[in-house]
């Protein structure tokens, strides 16, 4: 028994959708992998600006304290992931089992809502996805930001995987919040209502996730898109300072810093303030 609930989950959904900025939208876009629910905000004339959450039970819904200052320059939107916790409706017959997958995906996102080019953003495992997008669609991304991303540069510690793996064979909304709470060490700064939604995607009946090896160091060396690298100081995912090191030594174009005091789940949603100023100082250089 999963103790799965659509009616609750849909209820802690829209209580954190409910953080996003008053004019906010919600757009369905079909790709052939199903459809995808896309939450927009921002000016329909500004520079589009994707935003991919972390894998899991995150939906698109955790970026709401980046949203309001984001959309003051940017046209946001952020998907929920096919096949993931979250609105969107995978098709019964078909999957993404592929990078290649994934970028049709993306490629069928930005075709629905008429967007030649954007930047890019992502959290996690959102940031892994981004990445690989960006390595194979070059002209589509202008810049690309990845936040704390996992499996990109370096990969899981080992104690992390342990203390993941009863939340990932027996997910419940108790194991979600003991793990939550252990990797951001005590769980503090975490809103009452993000949790609330990360504990009602237990049993969630999401698809396989696609997942592969890290970028190979050649690609990374020839990717010709900016980057900005923000690494979570007290991370138990991975050690964050050699994933930055690491990018650093092989993206061309990349700017790296460590945000001191969260740890990787507590992105986005319990960022350190400057962060979406710090992402909009970035996304405005030409």
């Amino acid at each position: 028994m999963t103790g799965y609930d659509s009616e609750v989950f849909r209820g802690a959904y829209d209580d954190v959708l409910a953080k996003w900025p008053a004019r906010h939208e919600a757009l369905t876009v079909a790709t052939p992998f199903g459809d995808t629910r896309v939450n927009a905000c921002g000016p329909r004339e500004a520079p589009a600006l994707f935003l991919l959450p972390g894998g899991g039970p995150a939906t698109s819904v955790s970026w709401y304290a980046q949203t309001a200052e984001l959309a003051r320059t940017r046209r946001i939107y952020a998907p929920d992931l096919i096949g993931a916790p979250g609105l969107s409706a995978p098709a019964a017959d078909r999957h993404p089992r592929t990078v290649a997958d994934l970028a049709a995906w993306l490629d069928a996102l930005l075709d629905g809502l008429g967007v030649a080019g954007t930047d890019l953003g992502g959290h996690s495992y959102g940031a892994w996805i981004a990445l690989h997008y960006a390595l194979r669609a070059p002209s589509r991304v202008r810049r690309l930001f990845l936040l704390d991303p996992t499996q990109c540069f370096a990969g899981y510690r080992a104690a992390y995987l342990l203390h993941a793996l009863p939340m990932l064979l027996r997910p419940s909304p108790r194991r979600v919040r003991a793990f939550l709470e252990w990797e951001t060490g005590g769980g503090a700064a975490l809103d009452p209502d993000w949790l609330t939604l990360q504990e009602a995607a237990a049993g969630f009946p999401s698809a396989k996730p696609v997942t592969g090896p890290r970028p190979s160091p050649e690609a990374l060396r020839a990717l010709d898109v900016p980057v900005l690298l923000l690494v979570a100081a007290n991370s138990r995912t991975h050690d964050s300072r050699e994933v930055a090191a690491r990018a650093a030594a092989m993206l061309p174009h990349v700017e790296t810093a460590v945000l001191p005091d969260v740890s990787h789940h507590a992105l986005p949603q319990a960022a350190p303030a400057a962060l979406a100023r710090r992402l909009t100082d970035f996304l405005s250089v030409r």
